[in-house]
């Protein structure tokens, strides 16, 4: 067993800063998550790359807001700066619920706890520590920061926002993952550049007043966005502004981005190249202790940490692009992979745990199956804007070859002390069929199918197909529902040979852009035809950075500008989510009374077969009756049809 030393984590307090020996700091993070040491904590990461750097680095975890802020004050001042991240997720999301109540629970706070975690807790701790430093730099970063970086619509508040930038008043904001701007700001400042004059390091964003000149630089284009006050006087002006950014987000060689804010102007430059694979080892093989600060001992476990404790994340970024994801928004689409060498050690340091009994909850990333995977032409992907590198279709410059992962798989599990690693991430199925995945070798997809299957589930395969509607997976930017009945019957081939006896247990969205009622409906008669009663299912939730959250506010698609329905009211969304249940007693009523005033018997009978009393329940006269059994193509357009205007009513 390891002793540990207090002095092996970050210091918290002023006790522990002398324990190092410091009379003074360089840098203090103040984070609104509890301080896990670990490398899938984005806090941790900031602070250990910092200290990488040689600067003597403090973190304040979830500092108090509601007393006299002494947590703000009681590590002095910073030579450098002040960091500040709202944690590893957005604090509105770790606050409340889809539906907008308060949570019950906090998952990054010991035992779960509510109420250490202010909202839009970015600006809140920024906001003290300019009025009791107005002097001193402050540096924001992490998910809150970076997707709250340009004008976007805010979903607990049901507002338009400036970026944080001017919510916060911020010095400077770090998009993305941080480590590559941060290591040329300090670079910078460690050679006596003001912090004020760092105007022109990648993948940062800051404000300049209308008689400060814009800095220049020779190598960037430029393009301008339309001003925030523009976005708020037209909907359609914010929704064509997403396109532009989510564009040069996502590109190699991307373009600086201006837009105005009142009588400022803010200044988004490019991002950095994808991290190499020396660049992401690097981050990864810092000494993290793996654990929770001691201070949270006797308050309980942190549910977070607990859920990652014995998992190994192997890359960053994700290169699907879903419409109402904002993975590709903070990590990017381009696949940044750790070296089989690196992961090894991670598996090595999770092995001499003193409680690991031997298993890997999770060796993944943002999707499980996209290590490695790059572009086979490099010229192409420099040039490339499309958000996503898989829908519609597959790229053909996309390498999507699984035996690097393969491979990975079966070093891990050679390893003495893991008896199993388990895949706890998403899988993405539709790359595992090779009607959809036309450029792989098919032997290869079934090959990792099997080795998934066969060697890292226990009982349940958790995969994403989110709707069955085409029309609706189109926007998602997900494939064909049909590609997942493709992959079903993969999945259904090799557990009845291995005699495996698993589980597919498929995730869907309700209330999505483009989602209509009836499209609720005939994915409840889908899935249960296929054998499913559904469980894991949410509803749609509004994030910012996404194309449906732009959709959602604004009506429009950022990408044609044409108009797109959403369910918004609460009853609407309600309406939605009672399809998935179509199994329970208290909803069989509800969807008879539903489906047979729009003339949907057919989709009645589907749900519930065995239940006669849909058949009493048909409305007066209506065009849009048919036989159950027999239909053309001619009848379920009208049905179709008359369906919509029924909903317009």
């Amino acid at each position: 067993m390891r002793i540990r030393r207090l002095s092996d984590w970050l210091p918290t307090t002023n006790k522990e800063v002398k324990l190092r020996g410091w009379e003074e700091l360089d840098v203090i993070l103040f984070s609104g998550d509890a301080y896990v040491d670990h490398p899938s904590f984005g806090p941790a990461v900031i602070g250990r790359i910092l200290e990488s750097y040689g600067l003597r680095v403090a973190i304040v975890p979830q500092p108090n807001v509601n007393d006299n802020l002494q947590d703000f004050t009681k590590l002095g001042t910073p030579n450098l700066f002040f960091a500040v991240t709202g944690g590893c997720m957005d604090p509105m999301v770790s606050n409340y619920t889809a539906s907008k109540r308060k949570r019950d629970k906090d998952a990054y706070t010991p035992n779960g706890d509510i109420g250490f975690r202010p909202d839009y807790a970015t600006s809140a701790y920024t906001k003290i520590l300019k009025e009791k430093f107005p002097d001193v730099p402050v540096l924001i970063g992490g998910i809150e920061a970076s997707l709250r970086r340009v004008t976007h619509y805010d979903y607990w508040s049901d507002k338009l926002l400036p970026t944080i930038l001017e919510t916060s008043k911020a010095d400077m904001l770090v998009y993305g993952m941080g480590e590559q701007p941060l290591r040329e700001i300090v670079e910078l400042l460690q050679k006596g550049v003001p912090f004020s004059s760092l105007r022109t390091i990648k993948q940062t964003a800051f404000l300049v007043s209308e008689d400060e000149k814009t800095p220049k630089n020779k190598n960037w284009e430029d393009v301008e966005i339309a001003s925030h006050e523009d976005c708020l006087s037209d909907k359609k002006t914010f929704a064509s502004n997403f396109k532009v950014i989510e564009q040069e987000s996502n590109k190699l060689i991307a373009r600086r981005i201006f837009q105005k804010v009142g009588n400022k102007q803010l200044v988004i430059n490019p991002p950095y190249p994808t991290m190499t694979e020396k660049e992401i080892d690097a981050s990864f093989d810092l000494p993290y202790t793996r654990l929770p600060h001691p201070k949270y001992n006797k308050r309980g476990p942190i549910p977070a940490f607990e859920m990652i404790k014995f998992s190994i994340n192997i890359h960053r970024g994700c290169f699907g692009g879903c419409s109402f994801c904002t993975i590709s928004a903070h990590q990017g689409k381009f696949i940044a992979s750790r070296s089989q060498e690196s992961v090894l050690k991670e598996v090595d340091k999770v092995a001499q745990m003193d409680d690991f009994k031997g298993y890997l909850s999770d060796i993944g990333g943002p999707s499980a199956n996209m290590y490695k995977m790059k572009g086979k032409v490099q010229s192409i992907c420099d040039k490339c804007v499309a958000p996503s590198c898989i829908s519609p279709v597959i790229c053909s410059n996309l390498d999507t070859s699984h035996k690097p992962l393969t491979e990975l798989y079966k070093a891990v599990d050679k390893h003495p002390k893991v008896k199993k690693s388990f895949i706890g991430s998403g899988i993405r199925h539709d790359m595992l069929v090779p009607e959809f995945n036309k450029n792989a070798d098919p032997e290869e997809l079934d090959a990792y199918t099997e080795e998934v299957m066969t060697n890292h589930v226990s009982g349940r395969l958790k995969v994403a197909p989110e709707h069955t509607s085409d029309p609706v997976l189109k926007l998602m930017r997900k494939p064909s529902f049909k590609y997942f009945h493709k992959f079903k019957d993969r999945f259904d081939k090799i557990n009845k040979k291995s005699k495996l006896n698993l589980q597919l247990i498929p995730y869907f969205i309700s209330s999505h852009p483009a989602c209509e009622p009836e499209d609720m409906a005939n994915l409840a008669a889908e899935t249960k035809d296929m054998g499913f009663q559904l469980e894991q299912v949410q509803g749609f939730t509004p994030t910012p950075m996404t194309v449906a959250t732009v959709i959602y506010y604004s009506g429009y698609h950022p990408y044609t500008l044409k108009p797109v329905k959403t369910a918004k009211t609460r009853q609407e969304k309600l309406d939605q989510h009672k399809f998935f249940f179509w199994y329970k007693k208290e909803n069989r009523k509800w969807i008879k009374d539903t489906l047979s005033k729009v003339g949907r018997n057919d989709l009645v009978q589907k749900l519930l077969p065995n239940d006669s009393s849909w058949r009493k329940n048909k409305p007066g006269k209506t065009k849009n009756t048919f036989d159950d059994t027999v239909t053309s193509v001619k009848e379920s357009r009208r049905k179709n049809k008359g369906f919509k205007k029924k909903r317009r009513r």
